[in-house]
């Protein structure tokens, strides 16, 4: 016979869990941001090779991917989104 422990909320447990949750939350952001900056490149029209590509969309950096989004907007190439830096 098991026994139901679903009651049971400790506060460990509970902060893993937020701390799982916002974890998850960023995540989701950043690769939203990525998607979006490749979305604007792509309705651009302007090609983007695979190591700007994979530079992208594996940055975890939020201000990086809203500084690139916003280059994205007036960039001719992908790679002038990564422009001083």
């Amino acid at each position: 016979m098991a026994v139901d422990l679903s009651f049971y909320k400790s506060y460990i447990s509970q902060e893993i869990r937020a701390e799982g949750r916002a974890e998850g939350r960023a995540e989701g952001e950043t690769r939203r941001a990525a998607e979006d900056v490749l979305a604007v490149l792509d309705a651009r029209g302007i090609h983007v090779p695979e190591e700007a590509r994979a530079r992208i969309t594996g940055c975890a950096d939020p201000e990086a991917l809203r500084r690139w989004l916003r280059r994205a907007a007036t960039a001719t190439t992908a790679d002038e989104i990564f422009t001083d830096e």
